[in-house]
């Protein structure tokens, strides 16, 4: 299951269970009193049933609903859980005018109390990944001995901490790495002041473009994030730490700057995964006639063998939502192609991050009397006999520090996300080769080439991974 939840009922009486959405290596909470029942949601995701299902099971009710901050990775489901429980929206009134959030809600400030029964939560601001974001302090005040848990959205990570670079590169604020790096730095010696047993409940784990090095255990504790977490090694030497938490981030998804505008702004609530019309050859072809964008996620292979002409290849894996809210736009409708098992995995994945323009689903392209095309693979031997020759080009679309860390003798490297922007880098005239990790990006770049006019490309499908499992060179 692409959706994990971790069940932990203490014997301080209060309920507490993490939501973990492998896709977006996303984190939420639900924390409740077990004695009235009350319960509290914290940075939910857009298809909220979960919580629902998590209550009833549980007997609890919902009541109120909070986030941590202005989320930029993930489309939040506070709106549409408020919607259908009529809980308290609880959000943050720290950072300035220029982030609130725009629609009503009860506002929480530095110190602010949240009680859920017995349960309190204590409002901590924390700014530095966004100047609003804020922790919450986790305790049973029936039992003040017991060991307190911090929620801390994008602020503290297991192993890192969050960037403050997505505010320029997301959200266009030019100038503000540095300023949100130095209040990142303050809120970390703030934090650190807090009594060392204190649990850490990140809002994200490994595989998160929020941070650089997160680890994929679940919760901390503030004394071992002291031991282990790099940020935490600058006390008295804020310039060292601006210097080492601006370097080597990577390069965020293009969806980030939609979902940080929508999360902020009033905008239409999905309070249900919707059914999406599955589509016959009617619909299909009308949809080829009109131009929408055919996304096909069938797996590499299968797609090679056959494919509709201009489609574009993104294989549906748990990172498919970040692929396709990097590489498509949000105003262009899409269609489908998949099989009938995946059709509710593939839209609970879109909604997640406000992909909703779908126009339908082909789940059987074999009944479908449209043209296809083959892609052409090039097996390990005949990429070898390509090497140096000059009328052949070839492209490695990994990002700069996979090339960089070891690649094909004689490639080039034109990152993926940047390749349609990148057109002219590449000559019509010769034979292209394209390869990747695993195959899988370069079969979306083969299918984003074609979409642009180029036909003589190849596949090299084995990619790093067949080429070094064969102990092959690789040039740093």
């Amino acid at each position: 299951m692409l959706l994990t939840q971790e069940n932990k009922l203490y014997a301080q009486s209060y309920f507490f269970e993490r939501v973990y959405d492998e896709t977006l290596a996303q984190a939420s909470y639900v924390i409740g009193d077990a004695n009235t029942k009350e319960a509290i949601v914290i940075d939910p995701q857009r298809d909220m049933d979960v919580y629902l299902e998590i209550a009833k099971k549980n007997n609890l009710k919902i009541t109120k609903v909070a986030e941590t901050h202005i989320h930029a990775d993930f489309l939040s489901g506070s709106r549409e859980l408020v919607a259908v429980t009529d809980a308290t929206l609880l959000l943050s009134d720290e950072g300035g005018t220029d982030w609130q959030y725009e629609f009503p809600h009860t506002g929480l400030k530095d110190g602010s109390i949240i009680k859920v029964g017995q349960v309190e939560l204590k409002v901590m601001h924390t700014p530095g990944h966004t100047p609003e974001s804020i922790t919450f302090l986790v305790s049973d005040t029936k039992a003040p001995a017991t060991t307190q848990r911090a929620i801390t959205g994008d602020f503290i990570f297991v192993g890192d901490v969050g960037r403050p670079d997505l505010l320029e590169k997301a959200a266009g604020q030019i100038g503000s790495p540095e300023v949100g790096a130095k209040q990142l730095y303050n809120s970390i010696q703030k934090f650190s002041q807090l009594p060392d047993d204190l649990e850490i409940w990140a809002g994200h784990g490994a595989g998160s473009f929020c941070g650089k090095s997160l680890s994929t255990i679940p919760n901390s504790t503030l004394k071992d994030e002291k031991l282990t977490n790099q940020a935490f090694h600058f006390k008295n030497d804020e310039k060292g730490f601006v210097k080492y938490i601006l370097d080597g981030q990577p390069t965020p998804p293009k969806y980030f700057a939609v979902m940080k505008h929508l999360n902020k702004v009033n905008r239409p609530l999905l309070i249900q995964v919707p059914i999406l019309p599955k589509l016959n050859q009617t619909t299909f072809q009308k949809a080829i006639d009109n131009n929408l964008l055919i996304i096909d996620t069938r797996n590499k292979a299968e797609a090679a063998k056959g494919h509709i002409p201009n489609s574009l290849h993104i294989e549906n894996s748990k990172t498919l939502s970040t692929w396709i809210g990097s590489l498509v736009d949000y105003q262009q409708q899409l269609v489908l192609i998949t099989e009938e098992k995946d059709t509710e995995d593939l839209t609970r994945k879109l909604m997640r991050i406000g992909m909703d323009n779908i126009y339908g689903f082909v789940t059987d392209l074999d009944k479908m009397t449209v043209p296809l095309e083959k892609s052409e693979l090039v097996s390990i031997e005949e990429l070898k006999k390509h090497l140096d020759k000059k009328n052949v080009q070839i492209i490695d679309v990994r990002t700069a520090d996979e090339y960089n860390n070891g690649h094909i003798r004689g490639a080039e490297n034109i990152v993926l996300t940047s390749l349609e922007n990148s057109l002219d880098k590449i000559d019509k005239d010769k034979s292209v080769i394209v390869y990747c990790q695993s195959g899988v990006r370069a079969a979306m770049a083969t299918s984003i080439l074609n979409r642009n006019g180029f036909k003589n490309i190849k596949t090299y499908s084995g990619g790093i991974n067949e080429w070094t499992e064969k102990k092959n060179e690789l040039v740093k």
